[in-house]
């Protein structure tokens, strides 16, 4: 299968991403939502660094589709205590950044 290049844009950062002929649109669609996620997070104004946004992104976006697959999947449940980690996860992010300020 023949490979293809896009270029896009996350918060302002342009990057070249490569993907399989067909699947620019899918590729698109993925970004589109990875930038909305890391925009609105960077949008509440606690977090400036990049990286932290963008774990922060993984995080949520990771949070959201799990809980989508077990809804729409008996077969296949979240793990009981997965959403309670994550939150405790969030609180201790907060909990650093409120005590650190130098870490935004």
């Amino acid at each position: 299968m023949n490979n293809a290049t896009i270029e896009v844009s996350i918060m302002g950062q342009s990057y070249v991403l490569a993907c399989a002929e067909g699947e620019q649109d899918a590729l698109r669609l993925a970004v589109a939502e990875v930038d909305r996620e890391m925009c609105s997070i960077r949008d509440l104004g606690r977090i400036r660094a990049r990286e932290r946004i963008a774990v922060l992104a993984a995080l949520n976006l990771a949070h959201a589709k799990l809980t989508a697959q077990a809804a729409g999947h008996a077969s296949v449940p979240l793990p009981q205590d997965l959403a309670v980690r994550l939150q405790r996860l969030h609180q201790r992010l907060d909990g650093a950044l409120d005590a650190d300020p130098q870490l935004l």
